[in-house]
């Protein structure tokens, strides 16, 4: 596996909101196809053996494993864009400056308000004095979540960290919006997913995509997948992550991703799927229902 992180060219747009609480991130990406043998939370292809990357953390705390997310500095005002920095320690204490690559980044960091609205997904770039780096702007005042997820070398069963920390910007935070709905849009592509799902075992479900009117549209990889499902427990915060099988199917809504996980816990979980549409990543927020 590389080393090196590849450049992404990312350009945001603002768009038409359907769900009011929808924040739609479009990104220009020109990922190669999904590496059929890299290892992912969902299975690679259909009739193989169902595995599941071995996480360890869920998000919640800066310490797991050992490893520790430390000297994290965030952008103090929002609207405006500003430096995001911290390193990875080691059980030893030692800067981490060591790590696997996994869908197609050395390391995938999540930035999220604590009302689950405003949501980032980013990759920071690894300094030779082992600081990541990365460029951030959040929409409004509040308090964020800094979560990162990185497998780094010294870990050899394949396993990988989630840590997460909070951070506050500066200023009086909106109020709380309706929650999104099994269905989400932001003016160009609909998604919907299940209702519910059941909680402590695996099952396989589909998230639908299309124009809004049942069409088909023109899903591209993105990070070395046709989609990204970064999820939270509303009430936790519990970090859940997941990518479909494969490629999508043509259905009579348009086409559907089928993506095969589990969740251990009950309770209402904000699901931000990400996927790629003509060269550009949008980014859906879902709800559903663990039980």
């Amino acid at each position: 596996m590389l080393r090196s992180p590849r450049l992404l060219i990312a350009v945001a747009a603002a768009v038409a909101v359907v769900v009011a609480v929808s924040i739609v991130l479009l990104t220009r990406s020109t990922d190669a196809p999904a590496d059929p043998d890299r290892k992912v939370i969902s299975p690679a292809g259909e009739g193989e053996k169902h595995t599941h990357v071995r996480l360890i953390g869920d998000g919640t705390t800066p310490t797991a494993g050992g490893y520790r997310l430390a000297e994290v500095t965030f952008p103090k005002r929002s609207r405006e864009i500003g430096d995001l920095t911290f390193k990875i320690l080691d059980p030893q204490g030692a800067v981490v400056t060591d790590y696997v690559e996994e869908q197609t980044k050395l390391l995938h960091l999540y930035v999220v308000r604590d009302d689950l609205v405003d949501f980032r997904h980013l990759h920071p770039v690894l300094g030779d004095d082992g600081v990541w780096r990365a460029r951030v702007d959040v929409a409004d005042p509040g308090r964020y979540r800094v979560i990162a997820e990185f497998a780094p070398t010294a870990l050899t069963d394949g396993s990988q960290v989630v840590l997460g920390t909070h951070a506050v910007v500066e200023g009086t935070p909106p109020p709380a919006g309706p929650a999104p709905e099994s269905t989400g849009s932001d003016g160009l592509v609909t998604l919907t997913g299940p209702e519910t799902l059941p909680a402590g075992q695996d099952s396989r479900f589909e998230i639908g995509v299309s124009d809004g009117a049942d069409g088909v549209l023109n899903l591209g990889t993105y990070l070395g997948s046709y989609a990204h499902l970064t999820g939270f427990d509303v009430e936790t915060g519990a970090f859940v992550h997941a990518h479909p099988l494969g490629a999508p199917t043509a259905t009579d809504r348009g086409s559907d991703l089928t993506f095969h996980t589990s969740f251990d816990v009950p309770g209402t979980y904000r699901l931000f799927v990400q996927v790629r549409v003509d060269g550009f990543v949008h980014t859906v927020p879902l709800s559903v229902i663990v039980r």
